[in-house]
């Protein structure tokens, strides 16, 4: 079966640094566009970045362009997520995901917090 696992989350201060991973497993990971989507406590999850399969093609939203880099490691069936000069408003649940065969895979979700 499909398994997203992310991880990497945590808090940290306005200006730093994190990077998020995502395990993939139960289907061929090179064959599937991944994206990053996040969701603010009582808001709607929102698209925040995604990749193609082989890695060559990424988009972001206008609010992480710049600041943050997607990436996957075919090898390792796993996808990162480089974020960079972290605001507060980045603050926010982070999840990996993969529309496999019809049907919307999500991750348990890696927190993010950006606090002083």
């Amino acid at each position: 079966q499909v398994q997203l696992v992310e991880s990497g989350g945590g808090l940290v201060q306005p200006g730093g640094s994190l990077k998020l991973s995502c395990a993939a497993s139960g289907f061929t990971f090179g064959d599937y566009l991944m994206r990053w989507y996040r969701q603010d406590p009582g808001k709607g999850r929102l698209a925040v970045a995604s990749i193609s399969m082989d890695g060559k093609i990424t988009t972001y939203s206008d609010s992480v362009k710049g600041r943050f880099t997607n990436s996957r490691d075919i090898s390792k069936n796993t996808l990162y997520l480089q974020m960079n000069s972290l605001k507060s408003e980045d603050t926010a649940l982070y999840y990996c995901y993969v529309f496999y065969r019809g049907v919307g895979y999500w991750g348990q979700g890696t927190q993010v917090t950006v606090s002083s």
